[in-house]
């Protein structure tokens, strides 16, 4: 028998996994925190933000906080610790990608209860078009895992287990900040050349940063590190990306978010994930230069001469 499945947010990503959840004739409620954009959602059978991805007939649209046998959260990280209270007692799959600021937490360090973190290389609108595309989910708790798996996956999303929550919330999290960088190397005009080896020393800031936490290098190495890491910063329709590529062509952050509906998570999340690497004693250099980039303490062509000028040594 299909578990009932809840969807707690109704952005893009949320809309896409209810999307595609229905289409695979799962029981599936979308929760909106607005009641007359559910409303209009209802009516309209589409989320405007997800134009085209139109609503399988078993879908359900509330602004009242919904009961399932499993949540998926698929809120802006910082709105995560203010919905927790309001949701009822059910395993908990966490969606989203970044820290908390002030306490510089990962999704699954909020939550006491039973939770795991959904993350990988998917792009909402491919997802709700039925794309194929693999993610993973992570828990320590191997029964819940494999109860979530074959509860969630469908013939076009597939999925893969791993027991490392934290190497996978963090490749999400540090990945957008990453992604920011790239969009900047790339709209300041520095070539490819620049933007693979950017790629390949995040990858290793974020390597070490996960050990440090106690994470697995597989997990970074994977779908959930490696794979949404070069989705994230080759992508064009990357929110992170493009705000870099706008920074690099010379645009101010605050002119760039004043055109935007949707959270760039990798703003918020570069100075907390900066500041728990301080805490657990690791280097990264490209999340240091992109923070004091968006903090307007340097430049474009300041923040890569601080990259390019940094002490000769072994990879």
């Amino acid at each position: 028998m299909n578990k009932s499945i809840a969807v707690i947010g109704a952005g893009a990503w949320g809309t896409a996994l209810a999307v595609l959840f229905a289409r695979a004739g799962r029981d599936v409620t979308l929760w909106a925190r607005d009641a007359q954009k559910a409303e209009t959602m209802r009516q309209r059978r589409e989320n405007p933000r997800l134009p085209g991805a139109g609503f399988p007939p078993g879908l359900r649209v509330t602004a009242e906080m919904p009961v399932a046998d499993i949540l998926v959260v698929a809120v802006p990280m910082q709105h995560l610790r203010g919905v927790l209270p309001s949701l009822s007692d059910a395993p908990l799959v966490l969606c989203c990608k970044g820290l908390e600021t002030g306490t510089h937490l990962l999704p699954p360090e909020i939550v006491t209860g039973p939770c795991a973190i959904l993350t990988g290389p998917n792009f909402a609108h491919e997802i709700a078009a039925g794309l194929p595309a693999a993610a993973v989910l992570a828990t320590p708790d191997a029964a819940l895992r494999a109860d979530l798996i074959k509860a969630l996956h469908t013939p076009s999303f597939r999925l893969y287990g791993s027991p490392d929550s934290t190497g996978a919330a963090l490749g999400g999290a540090a990945k957008n900040v990453i992604a920011i960088a790239a969009g900047v190397v790339m709209g300041a005009g520095l070539g490819e050349n620049a933007r693979a080896a950017l790629i390949t020393r995040g990858l290793a800031e974020i390597a070490r940063l996960a050990a440090a936490l106690g994470g697995k290098p597989e997990t970074i190495s994977g779908l959930s590190g490696l794979g949404d890491l070069l989705l994230t910063c080759t992508g064009t329709s990357s929110r992170n990306y493009s705000l870099g590529f706008l920074l690099g062509q010379g645009q101010s952050l605050a002119e760039i978010l004043g055109g935007r509906s949707a959270v760039t998570e990798g703003v918020m999340t570069a100075p907390a994930l900066l500041a728990r690497a301080a805490e657990a004693g690791v280097e990264m250099p490209i999340t240091q230069a992109v923070t004091k980039l968006l903090a307007g303490e340097m430049n474009v062509p300041q923040t890569m001469t601080a990259l390019m000028s940094r002490a000769l040594k072994d990879e």
